[in-house]
């Protein structure tokens, strides 16, 4: 078990005055702040943060999934021109993000996506037909392609939402597991005693 003191409001620094923070197992703390926001906090009955770290990173997350239509969190695929990297960052969210990694597994595999959907799936390559609101047909080169203009700009919105929502919760983790930040203001030394302090 870790603990950790925190200095009380009047910056304090005697053992009996600071508050005692029971960390109990930061390593799985950590684990469980990775597998659901605020979970790790929870566990270490710090109830407020926890709640707090879920509410807002799983709302960011979700609402970044619903501005992209359930389109943006995927995994990446071999014939993509670029690099995905985005889901690297998306995957901090946790489990939450791991259907990504299934789905792509079932669909390079020929397999049936789960959830009977695109959902989190990545894109099909190949020619696909899309109308666009004025009614015309457009072919366009692949799933991808058809995605970004379909939710143009809100696919680009939707993917740094849900971004922004897994790199905030490597900072949960790191709270999770060494607690608090404490930044203590260093103390002024009066060089010379005998005169008045300010």
């Amino acid at each position: 078990m870790a603990k950790t003191r925190i200095p009380n409001a009047a910056g304090s620094d005697t053992p009996e005055d600071a508050i005692v923070i029971d960390l109990k197992e930061p390593w799985i703390a950590g684990i469980l702040a990775w597998a659901i926001p605020g979970l790790g906090h929870l566990y270490q009955g710090r109830t407020g943060k926890g709640l707090l770290f879920f509410i807002c990173i799983l709302g960011t997350f979700a609402y970044g999934l619903y501005l992209g239509g359930g389109k943006v969190v995927y995994a990446a695929v071999p014939w993509e021109q670029q690099f995905r990297w985005q889901y690297f960052c998306q995957l901090g969210v946790g489990l939450p993000a791991t259907p990504m990694l299934i789905q792509r597994h079932r669909m390079l595999n020929n397999e049936p996506l789960l959830f009977g959907s695109n959902f989190m799936a990545p894109p099909r390559n190949g020619p696909v037909e899309w109308k666009d609101d004025s009614g015309h047909m457009t072919t366009q080169p692949n799933e991808l392609a058809k995605w970004t203009v379909e939710y143009h700009p809100l696919f680009e919105i939707g993917t740094v939402y849900t971004m922004i929502a897994g790199l905030l919760n490597v900072l949960v983790i790191c709270d999770a597991v060494s607690g608090p930040l404490i930044l203590k203001p260093q103390k002024k030394e009066n060089p010379d005693p005998e005169s008045p302090s300010p």
